[in-house]
């Protein structure tokens, strides 16, 4: 591969987020430059995004070039292209809302529904129908090209295209992480009296797990044990505390994290979670009983409404952006993938987190199955560094939600609803009946294959 040109295809080349995110760091970037073909099932959505990833590359700041295409097949973006970006919304929010608002009619709320519980698994269901696809697309038109996965659920999708094509060269990538770096960081220049808060790279943590749901066993500053830091924090007056509906929504921001679930986790399993809280509620039991509940942890739910108005309001802008009456600057993002592009062309080594199939970086977890750890990118390589074991009550926790994310798989690949099924009433957040379960499972509706 020629760095100086690359092809990448991306799958969701409308994408709102993720997209933009790209286009500003690729532009930032002078050692890569090339064509980006789109691709998206909207396809003016990606023709939105052609017009602004072309604005971006000829802006004067930018320190590379780029050719963003939107194209209206699949098999032509992919075709020859060195690496795959799969950025998706698995279906419409439409959806979404409808496998949420279900779930609370039986008495489960919760605060994303994109991984975990009975919306994250049915999403699932969905979004592993599409994937098997998009793995014999990749098979058939650029078999040899790097794949990274940006879509939840993570470890479902990333799951699907490593079972469906076993040799695809395929991770996923989550900052969900990244943001207890910063916590950490922060409880390092509070506690050692730093004269400025450290950079996230300067946080060494080790990560074992699954997405969302990852779990952080050792961290340190240089030589400093910053679990040891936060087990001093949590015992200080009003760190652990419950919180009240009125002062979360005062907040005024649906992504709010007041880290309580994280840290109560914490004080009694000893080891720490590296999600947000938004995503731990959905994992254990207890949490998603009432949106009351979820208050008194300092968390909010994200109503779907609030995700379309945002998506919408998003599109909207690129005309203003490059009319100008938007500014808009090019800064980097706390993102990695043009890091991860860099060094599997050889152009520097980096170490990060990544969702691949385990291969023993996971001891106490299945074979094959997707975790997340850190790895070690080089030259056309990601190589898994071996994390350990989670402690014994971790461990079970994790492992639930492992099988249920294989059968969700087996389920969308072969149709065997009863299967899917048996995957949602083992949630830990599925606290009805049997017989209502299977009702609520009904009222959602298996997706078609």
């Amino acid at each position: 591969m020629d760095p100086s040109n690359l092809k990448i295809a991306y799958i969701g080349g409308g994408s709102r987020m993720w997209a933009r995110t790209l286009m500003t760091d690729l532009a930032l970037e002078p050692d890569l430059s090339g064509r980006i073909e789109l691709y998206d099932i909207d396809f003016q959505a990606a023709k939105t995004n052609e017009t602004l990833g072309n604005w971006i590359s000829a802006r004067p700041e930018a320190r590379s070039h780029w050719q963003y295409t939107a194209v209206e097949t699949l098999p032509q973006a992919l075709q020859d292209a060195d690496f795959v970006i799969i950025s998706i919304q698995p279906g419409p929010f439409a959806t979404m809302a409808h496998e949420i608002a279900v779930a609370e009619k039986y008495g489960m709320y919760f605060p994303v529904g994109d991984t975990a519980g009975v919306p994250g698994l049915m999403r699932g269901l969905r979004s592993a129908i599409t994937f098997a696809g998009f793995a014999q697309e990749i098979a058939a038109h650029c078999p040899d090209a790097w794949v990274i996965n940006y879509t939840n659920p993570m470890t479902i999708c990333t799951r699907t295209l490593t079972k469906v094509v076993p040799e695809l060269k395929v991770f996923g990538c989550c900052h969900e992480v990244f943001g207890t770096q910063h916590i950490l960081a922060e409880l390092a220049q509070s506690y050692l009296d730093l004269p400025a808060k450290p950079g996230r790279d300067e946080i060494r943590v080790n990560v074992l797990g699954i997405n969302h749901f990852t779990w952080i066993d050792a961290a340190h500053y240089r030589r400093v044990d910053l679990l040891e830091l936060l087990r001093e924090h949590i015992q200080k007056p009003g760190v652990l505390r419950p919180y009240t509906r009125q002062e979360v929504e005062a907040q005024n921001n649906y992504f709010y994290d007041a880290r309580q679930i994280k840290f109560e986790l914490f004080k009694r399993y000893g080891i720490l979670a590296a999600a947000g809280d938004r995503h731990l509620a959905e994992f254990v039991p207890g949490f998603t009983a009432s949106p009351e509940e979820l208050f008194r942890w300092g968390v909010i739910q994200t109503p779907v409404s609030y995700r379309i108005k945002t998506w919408k309001q998003i599109g909207e802008q690129v005309p203003q952006i490059i009319s100008g009456e938007i500014p808009f600057a090019l800064k980097p993002s706390d993102e990695e993938a043009v890091l991860q592009i860099k060094a599997l062309l050889g152009l520097g080594d980096l170490i990060t987190n990544v969702n691949k199939k385990n291969r023993g970086q996971m001891a106490n977890l299945p074979q094959d199955v997707v975790v997340e750890t850190n790895a070690h990118f080089s030259l056309d390589t990601v190589e898994p560094i071996a994390a350990g074991s989670l402690p014994p009550g971790v461990q079970t926790l994790v492992a639930t939600h492992v099988q249920n994310q294989e059968m969700i798989v087996e389920a969308a690949l072969t149709g065997d609803e009863e299967l899917a099924f048996q995957a949602v009433f083992n949630d830990p957040c599925t606290t009805t009946a049997i017989d209502k379960a299977w009702e609520m499972f009904q009222e959602i509706g298996f997706p078609k294959i």
